[in-house]
């Protein structure tokens, strides 16, 4: 297998949550309606809130990647819902279709074998795929993370879940 194949293998298993990250469909499995509006202690967000979050950067990056024009959203406010936004059971849905759809044009993005990895993304300072792609594996791994911590702290993992 050639070197790019294996660094085009790694990023799409980055991508897909595979390795030592909890993927993020297994984060979400089964989260109950009731509860995607409320605060956990000690935080000041929503577990929709963060969900929401993680697909808003996840997006933005992608479309870093893919247009020409693009345009940064303003830090923080426009990476995170407003705190006193609400939502409900279908736009929590519309939160996680929205990231899996977006993933999974990354993930074909990095699995295209046209694509070069590591030429510089044109109108950058020589930002690549490669670390685009990385940028989007940690912070979804560190947040995914945290929701699934966030899930343990408010007990609404089903109660069936195999550790």
């Amino acid at each position: 297998m050639a070197e790019s194949d294996v660094l085009r293998q790694q990023l799409l298993e980055l991508i897909d949550g595979r390795g030592a990250h909890m993927p993020f469909d297994e984060a979400v499995a089964d989260f109950p309606g009731d509860a995607i509006n409320r605060r956990p202690p000690n935080v000041t967000y929503t577990p929709w809130h963060l969900l929401e979050h993680i697909r808003i950067a996840q997006h933005d990056i992608l479309d870093y990647v893919r247009n020409r024009d693009y345009i940064a959203p303003n830090w923080p406010e426009e990476y995170w819902p407003a705190r006193d936004a609400t939502a409900t059971p279908e736009q929590l849905q519309a939160t996680i279709t929205g990231f899996r759809a977006d993933r999974s044009a990354l993930h074909a993005l990095v699995a295209d074998p046209a694509t070069d990895l590591l030429a510089p993304i044109p109108g950058t300072p020589g930002h690549t795929i490669v670390r685009q792609v990385r940028l989007v594996g940690d912070h979804n791994a560190y947040h995914i993370g945290e929701f699934a911590i966030l899930r343990q702290v408010m007990g609404t993992w089903p109660p069936d879940r195999s550790e």
